[in-house]
């Protein structure tokens, strides 16, 4: 399965009364697809909320958006958690829902040691025929995922890439000593052309909701042999993909991005709690951020 180099991480729109909004999610499915050229987008990812959608919110939005994407583009579904009979239970429905992979992440809060991982994930992965990326975020979960155990994972054949928000030196060593055809992406837009320097194929997106169309500009570029041009592009698109992180100060994913999103005619509403809404403060700065780009 070929997921392509630029994959969307997408929000999960919200009505004023915070449920789902499914006539906006078609639109942002069109969008991404159609205007900023993604090739592959994860539902119900970190960046869609998934710890505050509920497993019924979640194989909703996994049929829907198979249903309405109708082949344009590969749907990855967030699967992971960090129960493993959990997780299990989610990627079975997403294949039944028709969803051309699953992104998994490593268990958080419970933090387990590199053998609990490897269990994990081979759990998952035994119980599907689909295509599974790991997904590793030391940042988020409290644990990380080793180079040694990625690289044994990769082994299973329908492991098949890997998301990681790891130093370029993990990278580095899983990008040279995988198995052929097991893929790298960056998991964090700023380190993207850095990573794909060192061997990853793409990069999973939050600022794609944006700028997807330049960034694959850059992405073309660098595979294309203009290191230069694309050097040139990171450098151009480099304050949207901090800003939209730090805002001045760090905010979480996704508050900055859906408000960029709504600057950008798309009404994907706000966030639900824990997340809060930017203050006056941070939505002049994404403003202005939105503005340059």
């Amino acid at each position: 399965m070929d997921f392509g180099r630029l994959i969307t991480a997408m929000v999960t729109p919200f009505n004023d009364q915070g449920e789902i909004d499914w006539e906006q999610t078609s639109k942002l499915i069109d969008y991404l697809i159609e205007e900023q050229q993604t090739d592959s987008i994860v539902v119900s990812g970190t960046t869609g909320e998934s710890p505050t959608l509920s497993d019924e919110e979640k194989m909703e939005l996994f049929k829907f958006s198979v249903k309405h994407a109708a082949g344009r583009c590969k749907i990855i579904a967030g699967t992971g958690s960090n129960n493993t009979k959990h997780s299990v239970h989610l990627t079975k429905e997403a294949e039944l829902a028709g969803a051309d992979g699953v992104l998994l992440v490593v268990p958080y809060y419970n933090k387990p040691n590199q053998e609990g991982m490897y269990r994990h994930f081979e759990s998952i992965a035994n119980a599907t025929s689909l295509p599974c990326i790991l997904y590793n975020v030391p940042g988020r979960t409290g644990a990380s995922l080793s180079a040694a155990t990625t690289l044994r994972l990769a082994q299973i054949s329908n492991i098949a890439a890997t998301k990681e928000c790891a130093a370029t030196d993990q990278v580095t060593r899983i990008a040279a000593e995988a198995p052929e055809g097991f893929r790298v992406y960056s998991g964090d837009d700023a380190s993207a052309l850095p990573a794909m320097s060192v061997g990853a194929y793409g990069v999973i997106s939050v600022a794609s909701h944006i700028v997807g169309k330049d960034m694959k500009k850059m992405i073309q570029a660098f595979f294309g042999g203009d290191s230069l041009d694309a050097v040139k592009i990171h450098q151009k698109l480099h304050p949207i993909f901090k800003g939209l992180f730090e805002c001045p100060d760090p905010l979480p994913n996704p508050v900055a991005v859906k408000y960029a999103l709504t600057l950008r005619g798309l009404n994907v509403g706000s966030v639900r709690l824990p997340l809060v809404p930017p203050s006056g403060e941070e939505e002049q700065f994404i403003r202005k951020l939105i503005d340059q780009a």
